[in-house]
């Protein structure tokens, strides 16, 4: 089935207060809910339009010829020189409260006029100058790089009628393209227009979609950039990691300050880092805190996580003013009792050493000899057991054998004893023969 054949009926009537045409995005960046379409008399209030060009480009007119004007109707504006093709996108009372946030008016004698509705020769010129933006910006920065200039040209939109050209760039310093100027309109005989822009427009004008899975805020329904430091990511508790903290323009990202507000007054009832809690065990230093929730993780190390405790914010200041007044109570906990007694745990309980014991080197030479060492082992454990079941069993036997046993030291004994004598009776010693016993 071929899709262009069909014809969709779109339903122009309300439901519940929403209307297609107040909350419809179509393809344009930077949409607007216009939570005013349905109001009668809405588009009577001011003649004021909201018309939106190539990205996030829009501009205010006056629909000074009172044209029927819906949101998505394609128009032909005034233009300096010649006309410009947009997209209507926002009529009515809303019209003046963009326009003054976003200042994007200095005066009413700035403000063009709303031509006509775009005819089908309009929108062939259109289609026709936005097929030359592309090379026409390849071709920019070569001519660029040429001159040896120091920018960026991100972007090339051309107006409607193809008379007029928009180059986009970026540049860190202040840049002379006078001479840029010349070489582009003698290269494209178009008029040119120079327009700097930072990153972030520039992240804002061609679209992507962020970590977090959603498209840009800067392309979707921010306006204003205000300035993002990372104050707002030490108020969060966020890790300073640059990689994590930039966005796809490469500077830090615009959500940080979407939730620092509320960060900070959550930080106002936490306790300071600086005092520390004194108990009648030990002395806690805070550790880490979860903002939002009002919880504090204390430690007996000032480094380390070593026996971390973790309170609520009332409670460490309790045990502050508790330690101001002299007082220390029994522990971190609210109801004021002692920790209870955490016994060692063995990891080894039950647990078989012996198997550290075995060789895992697979060799048949160690096999061997460690069978070998191992049946020794074996026998002599068995030899022990016998003697000293034998030893229990005949007590007096085991005396004897340990007498015969040692035949040289009496020997020796008996020589002493000789000589001893021997010299207190002035006689010569007597032989002793060792070998008595064996007669």
């Amino acid at each position: 089935m071929d899709y262009k054949d069909m014809k969709f009926k779109i339903w122009t009537g309300c439901d519940r207060g929403l209307c297609h045409k107040a909350c419809g995005r179509q393809d344009k960046q930077l949409n607007t809910y216009d939570w005013l379409e349905d109001v009668p008399g809405n588009t009577d209030t001011t003649d004021l339009v909201e018309v939106q060009f190539k990205n996030t480009r829009k501009g205010y007119y006056h629909n000074v010829n009172n044209l029927e004007l819906n949101k998505g109707d394609i128009v032909a504006v005034e233009a300096n020189p010649g006309h410009d093709i947009g997209v209507v996108t926002l009529t009515g009372r809303l019209v003046k409260l963009q326009m003054k946030k976003n200042g994007a008016v200095k005066s009413p004698d700035d403000i063009k006029r709303v031509y006509r509705h775009a005819k089908e020769i309009d929108l062939q010129k259109y289609e026709e100058a936005k097929a030359r933006e592309h090379a026409t910006m390849i071709e920019s920065r070569q001519i660029a790089k040429r001159l040896g200039l120091q920018m960026k040209i991100g972007d090339v939109e051309y107006q409607g009628d193809g008379n007029k050209a928009i180059f986009y760039y970026i540049a860190d310093e202040r840049v002379d393209f006078r001479q840029l100027i010349k070489d582009l309109a003698a290269a494209f005989h178009v008029r040119i227009e120079m327009k700097q822009i930072g990153a972030r427009q520039e992240a804002g004008r061609i679209g992507g979609t962020g970590p977090c899975g959603r498209e840009l805020c800067c392309t979707t329904w921010m306006k204003n950039f205000s300035s993002v430091s990372t104050t707002a990511a030490r108020f969060q508790d966020i890790s300073l990691n640059p990689t994590k903290l930039a966005g796809m323009c490469a500077k830090l990202k615009c959500c940080l300050n979407y939730e620092v507000d509320d960060y900070v007054e959550s930080s106002r009832k936490l306790p300071s880092k600086e005092i520390h809690l004194q108990t009648m065990d030990a002395e806690y230093y805070l550790f880490k805190t979860d903002i939002l929730n009002g919880k504090c993780t204390y430690s007996t190390d000032k480094r380390l996580a070593v026996n971390l405790e973790t309170i609520s914010a009332e409670r460490a200041k309790e045990i502050i003013e508790m330690n101001r007044n002299g007082e220390r109570p029994l522990s971190l906990l609210n109801n004021g009792k002692a920790k209870p007694d955490k016994k060692p745990i063995d990891l080894l309980a039950g647990a078989d050493i012996s198997r550290f014991d075995k060789d895992k080197t697979g060799r048949k030479g160690n096999n061997r000899s460690n069978n070998r060492n191992g049946n020794q082992r074996r026998n002599g454990n068995q030899d022990q057991q016998r003697r000293n079941e034998d030893r229990r069993q005949n007590p007096r036997n085991h005396g004897q054998e340990q007498r015969n046993s040692r035949p040289q030291r009496n020997g020796r004994q008996n020589n002493y004893r000789g000589n001893r004598q021997g010299e207190q009776g002035n006689q010569p010693p007597k032989p002793v023969n060792n070998n008595q016993n064996e007669d």
